[in-house]
């Protein structure tokens, strides 16, 4: 798989509303638009204690083109706090505002306003487009943290 750059991101359309890279006045760590990624933001704040884990919305929408997959990264300033994003994916095809899965891992609370860069995506090409892009069900996904939904019994996936 190829990662794509900043100009093949934008040139996809994959986020809505894609930035330049500038600097959050509030953190001072960077978001949008970089040389081979997509810093994005949180859509509500949270103030996160040592050992808590809260669920996260961006304040981007995502619509991933079906040859393409997306990966979600820990943003280094955070991480060395001790802040974890789990590296979650959004497959081909899928659409929505995404839910990011934080745990502070630190000794110290993290406080994370409207808006602060939280996490780095990665964009790959894949080989060939999927035969079968997403339709699960997280697919338009609404905006706000979505919690985990579980088929009921006698469901198929």
């Amino acid at each position: 798989m190829t990662v794509l750059s900043g100009q093949s991101i934008l040139a996809r359309g994959i986020f809505d509303p894609c930035v330049e890279r500038q600097r959050d006045p509030g953190t001072g760590t960077s978001y949008g638009l970089g040389p081979a990624g997509y810093d994005v933001r949180l859509a509500e704040p949270h103030l996160i204690k040592p050992g808590e884990f809260h669920l996260a919305s961006t304040m981007e929408y995502f619509s991933v083109p079906i040859d393409c997959i997306c990966i979600v990264h820990d943003k280094s300033t955070w991480a060395r706090r001790g802040l974890a994003v789990q590296n979650t994916v959004a497959e081909p095809g899928w659409r929505g505002y995404l839910t990011l899965e934080l745990t502070n891992h630190g000794p110290e609370e993290i406080w994370l306003p409207t808006g602060a860069p939280v996490a780095q995506i990665l964009v790959h090409l894949l080989d060939v487009a999927a035969e079968r892009p997403y339709e699960g069900r997280y697919q338009d996904q609404r905006a706000g943290p979505q919690p985990a939904t579980f088929l009921g019994e006698g469901q198929k996936v």
